[in-house]
């Protein structure tokens, strides 16, 4: 494991949003997760650094942020489709600056370094030629044993790191393809991960042997579901069948749809949908507040 050497420092301040005064309203918990949020991140210097990682299968370029002083939660953060890039860069800033060493690796090292996009606007998933091109990235690690693997050296690096605090469980969270990797990490390394959430994650429930929602035996965490809606129209019965697994297996677990989204709401940079927005920034901040109570539960 190494880091290079074009580690930097940014202040990291909290978003002047009016959304988080409707979230107030609508829940206590929540405002105060919000307020917490504000408070710390105006306290905290966040380092980021660009990191590789050895695995069983080659060297994965990752970006890693902590605040600048302290050991904290360790969290791992596995991306949509359109892999490491500026928005997860974000993403891993804002909740390192809630007081989590925070891991984004690029799944897809097997075949390529991080950016694979680097417009995800002008992504077009009905092109054939663009879809090939996806399924050469997402073919090596969707081989049998090939996220277990990465999670468990991703893992072994965040507790390799001073800046993370080995006594508090990590948490994982995951975006859209990702949502199957929390589950299959949590479940590998469930030692270790208390904490994980996904936010509009596809392919949770199938009907092959390998559905993720059959890993429920195995995880320990706690977690947390953001379903879109429009990917519960397509599968309505995808979240009984996860509310069954995981009381089955007495995993706490909260699923929740929320109405009236598009599968990808939570990530600012997706592309247009019919020349409409998919991403939808009252809901993906309400999901964030979600995400700061789950953690700041499980983590403590």
């Amino acid at each position: 494991m190494s880091s290079r050497k074009n580690d930097r420092e940014l202040e990291q301040r909290a978003p002047n949003d009016p959304t988080r005064r409707e979230f107030v309203a609508a829940s206590a918990a929540l405002g105060l997760a919000a307020a917490a949020d504000r408070a710390t991140a105006a306290r905290l210097r966040v380092v980021e650094r660009d990191v590789d990682i050895k695995t069983s299968d080659g060297v994965c370029d990752a970006a890693f942020f902590h605040p600048a002083a302290g050991s904290h939660p360790g969290v791992l953060i596995w991306t949509d489709i359109f892999g490491l890039r500026p928005t997860f860069r974000a993403f891993g800033r804002r909740l390192a600056a809630q007081g989590y060493s925070v891991l984004v690796p690029n799944p897809f090292y097997r075949t390529q370094r991080a950016p694979v996009i680097s417009d995800t606007s002008k992504f077009d998933f009905r092109d054939p030629a663009t879809r090939a091109k996806m399924q050469s990235w997402t073919g090596p690690m969707n081989q049998p044993g090939a996220i277990e693997r990465d999670a468990e050296a991703h893992v072994a690096f965040l507790d390799s790191q001073h800046q993370v605090d080995q006594s508090k469980k990590i948490g994982t969270q995951g975006y859209c393809m990702g949502g199957p990797l929390v589950f299959k990490t949590a479940a590998q390394v469930s030692g270790r991960v208390g904490a994980g959430a996904t936010f509009h994650g596809g392919g949770l429930v199938t009907d092959r042997p390998d559905s993720p929602h059959l890993l429920a035996p195995k995880i320990k965490a706690r977690m947390y579901l953001a379903i879109a809606a429009s990917d519960d129209m397509r599968q309505p019965d995808a979240k009984d069948k996860l509310r069954e697994a995981f009381a089955a297996a007495g995993v706490p677990a909260e699923i929740e749809v929320y109405a009236g989204s598009i599968h990808g709401f939570c990530v600012p940079d997706m592309p247009l949908q019919n020349g409409k927005p998919i991403y939808n920034k009252a809901d993906a901040e309400r999901a964030w507040g979600k995400l700061l109570a789950l953690y700041r539960t499980a983590l403590a």
